[in-house]
């Protein structure tokens, strides 16, 4: 049994996953990003989980969220679920929060990151990106950085297996009930991901759609790109990897 965190797990691919893994088994953190989605996962608390509230667009939340986490038993491994499709919280939550996430959670071995086929129409720039949510952000952009970190975690770190996942155009929330691809399919490989002790789960670095380990973008294994990306990180929220 392994100690799990889901981020934004009130609906979706992130509940999927969450009601799938407590099912299994695994002690699930839940996390929603205030009290009123939180009452919706009432039925997952009952079960056993877990919960933890903070909205990821605010960087004290995210502190405090990571402050709670470590104080209580040590997570084996988080799935950084959480994000949104548009508007001005596209870059604090889809990689502001799983970037300071990472780099305060202690002991997590497993960190998987949702990523998107969205991420090969991103732009390998960091210049002009408005990290603080002022304006709108690009989603595309958003999943390239991601989809980075990933692949950076896993580089600079060797001891912990950090993979991203492409869930696929996913009929949830956000992909909007016409979305072509499977839902069942979309939260199993992060499952798999977190939990698995298949060989082909315990490796790292991957980009992953399906279980089946893909070529990313070419800017994601580029290491110059990935230290520009800490350092920016690492400077516009204080906090170092």
């Amino acid at each position: 049994m392994s100690r799990i965190l889901v981020t934004g797990s009130a609906d979706g691919l992130g509940r999927a996953a969450a009601e799938s893994l407590l099912s299994a088994g695994h002690d699930v953190v839940v996390h929603a990003r205030n009290q009123q989605r939180a009452a919706g996962l009432g039925t997952l608390v009952a079960r056993g989980a877990h919960l933890v509230v903070g909205d990821f667009t605010e960087r004290d939340a995210v502190r405090r969220v990571a402050a709670e986490l470590n104080d209580a038993k040590p997570l084996d491994a988080v799935i950084h679920n959480a994000g949104v499709w548009s508007g001005p919280a596209v870059m604090p939550v889809n990689i502001v929060a799983p970037y300071l996430l990472t780099a305060l959670l202690r002991g997590p071995r497993r960190l998987v990151y949702l990523s998107s086929s969205s991420h090969f129409g991103g732009r390998p720039s960091l210049d002009g990106v408005d990290w603080r949510g002022r304006s709108a952000g690009s989603y595309s952009d958003s999943k390239l950085f991601v989809t980075t970190l990933a692949a950076a975690v896993a580089r600079l770190r060797p001891g912990v297996l950090s993979n991203a996942v492409d869930p696929g155009w996913v009929p949830t929330r956000m992909g909007g009930p016409g979305a072509p691809d499977d839902l069942e399919l979309g939260h199993r490989t992060q499952e798999w991901l977190a939990s698995s002790d298949d060989p082909q789960a315990l490796t790292t670095g991957g980009y992953w759609y399906h279980r089946e380990r893909l070529q990313p973008h070419r800017a994601v294994h580029d290491e110059a790109f990935q230290d520009r990306l800490l350092r920016t990180l690492a400077e516009e929220t204080g906090t170092a990897l």
